[in-house]
């Protein structure tokens, strides 16, 4: 007798879109959930809701016109978050960073907030500003976050696709992303072969307990003029779901 053959699984329907108010919950725990090299950031930083605040609150309360989602089956599982004005963020952040930093005091104090907590925390306070790279000045930045199971080839080429053709849209030039790489995972040239320059990079030292390898935060910028998909010119436009 014939064995039956097992249905197929039905396929998983992916829709890229902006944001919309009703996803700022869902943003902010995917925010929490891939914060420690795309996965939980609770080993390094026990605070979600402070570390949220910091990471999203700009994007999607100042300017959520210029966010993005990834959803699987109406359901939310990544994000782009971008900004055209640096220095209206700027602004914001220096309104909400006493806050921010009295509420972290006062949790470190209170809570208290456990070793590892801590170790962020004074990391912050002494390491952060020197570990950052090279910033562009007045020029439209991104970062995304995608749950794991949600990830691949495609969904971020139409994630980041459909941010950058809202900035060629609005006229914007260049765009800049900042990176995290670790071991031989990214590189120069896997960059490039999106349409990306390196422009500078610094060690990051604030998983170090956790992580034995070296981690490096990667400054790069894209000219939009040139090429405004993701892919570079001399990689196959292939999408591998």
């Amino acid at each position: 007798m014939e064995a039956t053959p097992l249905p197929a699984k039905p396929r998983e329907r992916r829709v890229i879109r902006p944001y919309r108010p009703e996803d700022r919950a869902a943003l902010r725990d995917i925010c929490a959930d891939t914060g420690f090299l795309g996965q939980p950031i609770d080993p390094v930083f026990e605070d979600r809701e402070l570390f949220a605040d910091y990471l999203t609150s700009y994007y999607t309360d100042a300017e959520p016109e210029s966010t993005f989602v990834c959803e699987l089956d109406g359901v939310v599982k990544g994000y782009l978050m971008g900004s055209r004005f640096p220095k209206r963020k700027d602004r914001y952040e220096m309104r909400m960073l006493p806050g921010l930093v009295l509420r972290g005091l006062w949790r470190y104090v209170t809570r208290p907030y456990n070793a590892a907590s801590r170790r962020y925390v004074h990391w912050i306070l002494t390491q952060a500003r020197k570990e950052v790279p090279f910033t562009p000045p007045d020029m439209p930045h991104f970062h995304f976050n995608i749950r794991p199971e949600a990830r691949s080839v495609g969904a971020t080429r139409e994630l980041v696709d459909m941010y950058l053709n809202y900035l060629v849209e609005k006229g914007e030039k260049q765009v800049y992303g900042q990176v995290v790489t670790y071991e031989s995972r990214r590189g120069d040239r896997m960059f490039a072969r999106y349409g990306f320059r390196v422009i500078d990079q610094r060690e990051v030292t604030k998983y170090r307990a956790l992580h034995p390898g070296k981690i490096s935060l990667f400054t790069i910028i894209k000219d939009l003029t040139l090429n405004s998909k993701l892919y570079g010119t001399d990689l196959h436009e292939k999408d591998e779901e």
